[in-house]
């Protein structure tokens, strides 16, 4: 999740006062997207599977940042 400005490859949401932006190809696959707020962080879940990998450590399902 980052600050950004929509392009014409972007979808663009307006939920609650907020925009969100997610490029159209990846929402494609990712959909559904949901974003929620959880302590002082939030939770992104989509229907993309994580790897070991990932850059959340490693989180099944969902990422959850302090920022």
């Amino acid at each position: 999740m980052a600050l950004d400005e929509p392009r014409e490859t972007d979808e663009v949401f307006h939920i609650n006062g907020f925009q969100f932006i997610v490029d159209k190809a990846f929402y494609k696959k990712a959909q559904p997207i949901t974003v929620d707020f959880v302590g002082y962080g939030f939770r992104i879940t989509s229907s993309l599977p994580l790897g070991q990998g990932g850059g959340c450590g490693g989180c099944q399902g969902s990422c959850s940042t302090g920022d």
